[in-house]
């Protein structure tokens, strides 16, 4: 019975939806999360009758057909870069993206990798660096001796050394955007790669472009709701019990009919 198959496909697609929207919620107090959603597509059908073929000598036409459907499969599962809210920290290390772009991270092996975490720090050669010890690119040293800093909107970094008065530019931080951000490849961490789906990095200066700005004592939130994800959940989980009745009545069925006597 095709049914029995069909209400298989639709269960395990409403498994992958739980577990997309579990991960959601297990990251709703991730700095710079992006939550995702699943997708799903139709499987092929059997025709049985196709619409437009022709009924009799006359020449009448089939109106509709008849095609059953083999079940669902996942399509994509998509993430949605929506703002998230800005949360004052008090870090002056800390810069929250408000728009486009992501921070450039060094990774050990020389590639590459973006995030909007960020919530930074120094390592011991007073580097700026993501909570990981990953070098922010283009690389700010900031100064032993430095008594302020000071991140623009646009991304200069300024420090105040001891003894004196005036603010030393020490770098500018730059953003990184791309054509399909849904088209990164997510390696955990915060960290994304680019890939051929996402399209080649462009980098710039925030503010220009289309690219954000910068938020020093600020850092970006997930932008997981929790009463959408509840609500997912609950419709996911009905989903995976009605396919399940189908199983149940599928079998019934399969059962009435191997106990006909003739």
């Amino acid at each position: 019975m095709q049914a029995l198959r069909t209400a298989a496909t639709g269960m395990a697609a409403q498994q992958l939806n739980v577990e997309v929207i579990s991960n959601n919620i297990a990251n709703m107090n991730t700095v710079g999360f992006k939550k995702q959603r699943a997708e799903f597509q139709d499987l092929l059908y059997q025709t049985l009758e196709r619409a437009g073929a022709q009924s009799s000598d006359q020449g009448n036409i089939v109106p509709t057909g008849v095609q059953v459907g083999g079940g669902v499969k996942a399509g994509s599962v998509y993430r949605i870069t929506e703002q998230g809210t800005m949360t004052a920290t008090g870090n002056k290390l800390d810069i929250a993206i408000s728009g486009r772009g992501y921070f450039q991270v060094l990774m050990p092996a020389g590639e590459t990798a973006y995030t909007r975490a960020g919530n930074l720090s120094t390592n011991d050669q007073g580097q700026l660096v993501t909570e990981d010890g990953y070098l922010i690119q283009p690389a700010i040293t900031i100064p032993g001796d430095a008594t302020d800093i000071s991140i623009s909107k646009s991304g200069q970094v300024q420090a105040i050394r001891a003894g004196q008065t005036s603010p030393e530019v020490i770098g500018n931080i730059e953003l990184a955007t791309f054509v399909n951000e849904g088209g990164l490849d997510a390696i955990g961490d915060n960290l994304l790669l680019e890939t051929a789906a996402s399209g080649a990095a462009t980098t710039g200066t925030p503010g220009n472009d289309g690219i954000g700005t910068l938020s020093q004592g600020y850092t970006e939130a997930s932008n997981v709701d929790a009463v959408s994800e509840i609500t997912a959940l609950i419709v996911a989980q009905r989903a995976y019990e009605m396919n399940s009745k189908v199983i149940t009545s599928a079998d019934e069925m399969l059962r009435t009919a191997s106990n006909i006597r003739s």
